[in-house]
């Protein structure tokens, strides 16, 4: 997928100022400080569409980008510095909660995890509350260009072996480095397949 276009459309603060349109949206979320501003710039190829801030949780508001003038990137508010109930609706952040719960729009979300880092209790709380909605999600490893390749594999197959047991199958998951870009063309043919589903379903 080429991406010709991205501009900033609006920051919504909560579901009902969420824009009335059929566009389709690409949400991506994960605790707060693991790169998700660096990771949509890196997306689009712009160093400054979305803010990249070095205080955690800068984000507040879940701020729409309209990518080639047909689908959304939806930067969604983190979740570091709340927590999310086990088996319950989260109550981190209700606008998160309300749009992923009931976005009719939202094709998929990519969950970001700091692959730096040893499975974390509010990403795996996250998780397992996405787990009962039934909305489609990934989970995106980031920051992956700061270890060993082996160091990173290890981490991600730790992170994976936490969910065993939880959902029928495991979620897919891909990793990613916003500084090497890779991962890049995976997160896109991810967007690009779901695209082209939805399309090829409504033919």
């Amino acid at each position: 997928m080429k991406i010709k276009s991205a501009e900033f459309d609006r920051s919504a603060t909560d579901l009902k100022s969420c824009p009335n349109w059929n566009r389709p949206e690409f949400a991506f979320i994960g605790r707060s400080n693991v790169g998700k501003s660096s990771l949509i710039n890196m997306l689009v190829e712009r160093r400054d569409l979305a803010m990249v801030s070095g205080t955690p949780g800068k984000t507040k508001l879940l701020n729409y980008f309209i990518v080639n003038e047909k689908w959304c990137l939806v930067d969604l508010p983190g979740y570091g510095f709340a927590k999310a109930t086990r088996e319950k609706r989260a109550d981190f952040n209700e606008a998160v909660a309300d749009y992923i719960e009931k976005r009719e729009n939202l094709r998929c979300t990519f969950i970001l995890i700091d692959s730096n880092l040893p499975p974390q209790p509010i990403d795996l709380d996250f998780l397992r509350w996405v787990g009962t909605v039934g909305s489609p999600f990934v989970l995106v490893f980031t920051k992956a260009d700061k270890l060993s390749s082996t160091s990173v594999e290890k981490n991600v197959a730790a992170f994976m072996k936490s969910l065993d047991g939880w959902w029928p199958e495991l979620p897919g998951f891909i990793t990613c480095s916003a500084k090497t870009k890779s991962g890049r063309d995976e997160i896109l043919d991810v967007i690009a397949e779901s695209l082209a589903s939805k399309k090829a379903g409504q033919d």
